[in-house]
């Protein structure tokens, strides 16, 4: 018997569309219909008896290492399985799983344990993973360990695409190293997101990068040659490009609030990814924490390793959102766009990121103010606000 769900009379918004109220018609995890007025019987049937909460996609979540204790690089199903409990109650439905600069067995194994990985129906989805290093600058090394740093090798990501059941969905890269933009050219062209970061590189050579292949932006601003006005390095490139989209996090520790809305007005919403780059700290007590072998020191809002370098985040999609509201007075549906939107386009992805028949139904479900209430995962609910229940 098919499992059917019906969203009555909650305003829906869309990156593309004007916002209205309306009904959403679901069945087996997927859109059947959207409309003003729907006249369907349903196994759940959610309304919004006049609260005006608003129906949004699903976050997507491209670039976060763990969460509530767990860690992509922990290499065990009980990681990963965590880590997709743990999202949804911050508005998250899908995520790459991301890995980190660590010795080729060490990122091998999580890859293996990635590849096996399936998300429950209450769970968010794991879409692939994020190989973040080790083909990076060690002069932008950041909290990525400098003795696994490697140069780019294509017979090594081969093997590791493998091993990941062919699940590599996107790879930062510093373009500048030793075979970097051979090796650009290469990923791209067996249709893999490259991605610019912990980059020292020239302007020169990030639009060499771009013409190899590369679209994307890792952290923008974070571990990259900065702008400056007889070098415009990596950000000042970014900013440029239009061929290439930023990720943002937006926790006013990475990045200053005018340095968003610098970022938001460049490159506007349609070329902005909101991401956490979130470590297993993320939802717990602060405290001292793993990431790659290194004590990272956590208090409510940031996490550094001892040196004070920023060793990830600890931000939820949620504050995201929220603070990007309040660097650039964004839209509802910009904010879809950079929530969602973009990500499923930038990683092919044609079930995801709209509200509308055919998609997958991952619904994030928040209030005026941008606080989620309800997630929904493929037609399933996997969070409701405490108040709400």
């Amino acid at each position: 018997m098919s499992k059917t769900m019906m969203l009555s009379n909650f305003t829906i918004a869309d990156s593309t569309k004007d916002s209205f109220v309306g009904d959403i018609y679901v069945e087996d995890g997927k859109i059947i219909e959207v409309a003003a007025s729907l006249d369907r019987l349903a196994d759940i049937h959610l309304q919004d008896e006049g609260r005006k909460w608003f129906v949004v996609p699903g976050y997507i979540e491209m670039h976060i290492h763990g969460a509530a204790g767990f860690d992509t690089m922990d290499a065990t199903q009980q990681a990963l399985d965590g880590l997709a409990s743990a999202l949804p109650c911050e508005g998250t439905t899908s995520f790459l799983a991301t890995t980190m600069t660590q010795s080729e067995s060490a990122i091998s194994k999580a890859l293996v344990n990635a590849s096996l990985f399936q998300a429950k129906d209450n769970q968010a989805e794991m879409l692939g993973v994020h190989l973040e290093g080790p083909f990076i600058s060690p002069d932008r090394a950041g909290a990525q360990p400098i003795e696994h740093i490697r140069k780019p090798s294509t017979s090594l990501f081969e093997q590791w695409q493998e091993q990941s059941g062919n699940r590599i969905k996107l790879v930062t890269i510093a373009p500048e190293t030793e075979g970097g933009l051979a090796f650009i050219e290469e990923l791209s062209k067996c249709g893999v997101l490259v991605s610019i970061g912990h980059s020292n590189a020239t302007a020169e050579i990030v639009s060499k990068a771009v013409e190899a292949g590369a679209r994307h932006v890792t952290h923008l601003y974070n571990q990259m040659s900065p702008f400056h006005h007889r070098e415009p390095g990596v950000v000042g490139s970014s900013l440029l490009e239009d061929n290439l989209s930023v990720e943002l996090i937006a926790d006013f520790i990475h990045s200053h609030p005018k340095a968003l809305e610098l970022a938001f007005r460049q490159k506007k919403a349609q070329r902005v990814i909101l991401i956490t780059d979130a470590m297993r700290a993320k939802g717990l007590q602060p405290g001292t924490y793993d990431l790659g072998g290194q004590d990272v020191h956590v208090n409510h809002n940031e996490a550094r390793l001892g040196d004070g370098t920023l060793a990830g985040s600890v931000l939820t999609m949620e504050n995201a959102t929220k603070n990007m509201k309040s660097a650039t007075g964004c839209t509802l549906s910009e904010l879809v766009a950079m929530t969602s939107t973009n990500a499923a386009k930038k990683l092919g992805l044609s079930n995801k990121g709209r509200i509308e028949a055919g998609k997958d139904a991952d619904f994030t479900i928040i209030d005026e103010n941008w606080n989620v209430q309800m997630t929904i995962c493929r037609g399933t609910i996997a969070y409701i606000r405490e108040e709400n229940i």
